[in-house]
């Protein structure tokens, strides 16, 4: 005896995977929310060196030429510390967390860096901006893209200034003086 249920059941599946891709969705203008900017100004410590470097090699490329040396495909994380001056004393008030990755195949240092700056002190504290550039190491200024945020800095767009305050090239080791400007809601 064939069920009497089955071509039902059949046809209901059929109708409901059909159905699976469609969704309902309505666009919500928002309320206009008052545009502000934020000039920051800090000192980012690249540190390679030492007992506790705050950033390291996670990866490098397989090299075919041996008498090329090439920082190419070298791929850094880091967590480099954010301080109110120059100085190792200087007041630590937020760190920068992220990626970033030797970009040019000449001799020509550049890095792209893919960067959340977070703040940990002060009115900011709970907040950052993310930053995703491409950052040519040797010029004297360089420009950053802002693309992103949270807390205080949601929606945030913008670019950052910065040079090199101290540059070991020997080491890698850095203090990097940013000047950021954010727009944000």
């Amino acid at each position: 005896m064939e069920n009497k249920f089955t071509p039902i059941l059949v046809l209901f599946l059929c109708i409901n995977l059909v159905n699976c891709g469609y969704y309902k969705s309505k666009t919500i203008v928002p309320h206009k929310l008052p545009n502000k900017v934020t000039h920051l100004h800090f000192y980012y410590f690249d540190i390679h060196t030492g007992n506790n470097p705050s950033a390291v090699i996670v990866a490098r490329p397989n090299q075919t030429n041996p008498k090329k040396s090439s920082l190419f495909g070298t791929v850094y994380a880091i967590d480099n510390p954010l301080r109110e001056g120059p100085e190792e004393t200087s007041n630590v008030v937020g760190n920068a967390q992220g990626l970033y990755v030797s970009s040019s195949q000449t001799e020509d240092v550049t890095l792209t860096m893919y960067v959340d700056f977070a703040f940990t002190s002060g009115k900011l504290n709970g907040s950052s901006f993310s930053v995703l550039s491409r950052n040519p190491v040797r010029e004297p200024t360089r420009e950053l893209a802002v693309v992103g945020g949270r807390g205080k800095f949601r929606m945030a767009t913008g670019f950052a200034l910065i040079r090199a305050h101290f540059l070991n090239v020997t080491t890698g080791d850095g203090i990097i003086e940013y000047n950021v400007t954010i727009f944000h809601h």
